[in-house]
């Protein structure tokens, strides 16, 4: 059983689709959710990413985010709800607690958390759907000439992630097998043994490196792989994306704050704006599915 973000090729924009315009697409509704600040409006970039993973077959990957991200963006909100002391509507007033003292829980505090744990949640799923159904190979082809140790490193971690925690589940299953009268394996024996393995790992990974060249440095010029038919549409979506996201800031769509009271814009703009992420997100797999059709 292959782990939830590892690279599985899957037909489609994404799956066929250069590095640089799969990178973009994605990396285009990333960046609305971290530059804006109305929750209406993340939650449209969010709602993109979904598209963008749902039909490129990363459904596993988002469960797994969107998992990942409740728990943190639990944690987010209690530590913003402690931590700020802001806010006019105090909902819990006076709570000691020690070494921080006397503090105020206000509803403006767990609002600006909950706006933060939502863009945390949508960058983490682009993230993990980039993770999944873009291939690391033609990253590391991109960035070589670069950034050649941080492009190796990232694909390697990439690859190695995925299979250390194929080896730690396979050790536990073993583990179980050996019968009543052995000795129970606990969690550090099991770490020692995947540590010892994932060290011996490492030393065959680097013998393979060098006998590919590269021992040899970074090539000069950029080697993204052949293109693709999808690469004009991803970068052309990316680019509506953030025209999108910027055409919407200019006209006033978007606005929020949460101190020293809530205040959200739910004009028609906002929601029109976010109603037109996902609908630009869907874009590339549209074109393909009707060329597809008339093929």
């Amino acid at each position: 059983m292959r782990p939830v973000l590892a690279y599985t090729h899957r037909p489609g924009p994404l799956g066929d689709g250069g590095a640089l315009a799969a990178s973009a697409y994605l990396g285009s509704l990333a960046l609305v959710a971290l530059v804006s600040s109305s929750p209406i409006v993340i939650a449209g970039a969010g709602a993109g990413v979904a598209v963008a993973g749902l039909c490129s077959g990363g459904g596993p990957a988002l469960r797994l985010a969107a998992r990942w991200a409740l728990g943190l963006g639990l944690v987010l909100v209690a530590v913003n709800a402690i931590a700020s002391q802001r806010g006019d509507t105090v909902l819990v007033h006076g709570i000691e607690l020690p070494l921080l003292g006397t503090i105020d829980i206000s509803l403006e505090a767990i609002a600006e958390g909950a706006v933060l744990a939502l863009r945390l949640g949508v960058v983490m799923a682009a993230f993990a759907v980039h993770a999944a159904c873009v291939d690391p190979d033609r990253v590391m082809r991109l960035l070589r000439p670069i950034a050649s140790r941080s492009a190796l490193t990232a694909t390697l971690i990439s690859r190695m992630v995925p299979l250390a925690a194929g080896d730690y589940r396979r050790l536990g299953e073993a583990a179980a097998l050996r019968g009543p009268a052995a000795a129970p394996a606990g969690r550090a024996a099991l770490a020692r043994r995947l540590v010892a393995g994932s060290l011996d790992r490492a030393v065959d990974v680097a013998a393979t490196l060098e006998l590919r060249g590269y021992a040899r440095g970074a090539p000069r010029r950029v080697d993204a792989g052949p293109r693709s038919r999808h690469d004009v549409t991803l970068l052309l979506t990316a680019l509506a994306i953030v025209a999108a996201s910027v055409a919407g800031t200019i006209a006033g769509a978007g606005e929020y704050r949460s101190y020293p009271s809530v205040v959200i814009d739910i004009g028609a703009g906002t929601p029109a704006l976010a109603v037109v992420l996902p609908l630009l997100a869907a874009v590339p797999f549209a074109f393909d599915w009707i060329r597809v059709g008339r093929g």
